[in-house]
């Protein structure tokens, strides 16, 4: 018991502690985005418990940053990160249902070539892809932005290994009562997968919604900026608004924040499964 005890005050400090150290960033970001300009730098040489503290702050920067071209890379960036997790996951789910009940000669192949594949980062293959997307007449459009995150290697991993968690005999049993494939993905299958369509929707739009180099070299126009470009942009030769890009980068960080602890359960249910079965 007194063992039991102690690893559980153990482990209780260490979990409070990693979420300090996970929080306070976020937080010194939030309190310097109140302050008008440089200001924050006032308390930081040497550091000072006010740096954290947001006296004598207000909302200025954030109403001044939502009234320029932010908020419109805001809107973008939302818009691009909804179609990708719709037509993403249009892809993601058949592609992962068949690897998961089909019994095709090369199914390991293709399985391993795909998860392969989702390892490269996307940044090595940029340059080379953004030459050909300007070829196509695809660049400074929302089709340019969105394409490349579709087909989600992780995405298809997390979907197959927990449609393998779904009873073979359930399946069976709507074979037999005469469902087809397609059918049964719609009725049986999608309606368990709910905590794993979560997961790779999430996956999908987190792909998204920190982009910057694709974005950057698919030659946006303002109209089609993403928030990040958008933030970027604050920062000029002449003119750095500190206050407005500590805001920004306080909309970007707690957005995803937000929807993570919302859909919590499930996407830790998501994950949880993907190494259950091979």
């Amino acid at each position: 018991m007194r063992r039991s005890r102690g690893g559980t005050i153990v482990l209780t400090a260490a979990a409070v502690l990693a979420a300090l150290a996970v929080f306070l960033p976020v937080w010194w970001v939030f309190v310097s985005s109140t302050r008008p300009g440089n200001s924050y730098v006032d308390n930081m040489a040497p550091l000072s418990w006010l740096a954290f503290v947001p006296v004598g702050g207000d909302l200025t920067n954030y109403s001044g940053l939502l009234s320029g071209p932010f908020l419109t890379g805001l809107f973008n960036s939302f818009l691009v990160a909804g179609l990708t997790i719709v037509f993403g996951l249009a892809i993601a789910v058949p592609a992962a249902y068949a690897l998961a009940t089909i019994d095709f000669p090369g199914r390991g192949v293709v399985f391993t070539f795909i998860v392969l594949v989702a390892m490269i980062p996307f940044d090595a293959i940029a340059i080379p892809l953004s030459s050909l997307f300007q070829d196509w007449h695809l660049s400074d459009s929302y089709a340019g932005l969105v394409l490349p995150a579709l087909a989600n290697g992780f995405a298809i991993f997390v979907l197959r290994q927990f449609f393998l968690g779904i009873p073979a005999e359930l399946l069976e049993a709507a074979e037999v009562d005469g469902l087809g494939r397609i059918a049964t993905l719609w009725r049986i299958v999608l309606p368990l997968s709910k905590p794993a369509l979560i997961g790779a929707g999430m996956m999908l739009f987190l792909s998204q919604w920190q982009a910057y180099l694709w974005p950057l070299l698919i030659g946006t126009s303002p109209e089609r900026q993403l928030a990040p470009i958008a933030l970027a942009n604050l920062s000029t030769l002449f003119t750095v608004d500190l206050g407005q890009i500590f805001a920004g980068s306080f909309v970007l960080t707690i957005i995803p924040m937000v929807l993570l602890l919302f859909f919590q359960k499930q996407y830790t249910e998501s994950l949880s499964t993907t190494g259950l079965k091979g």
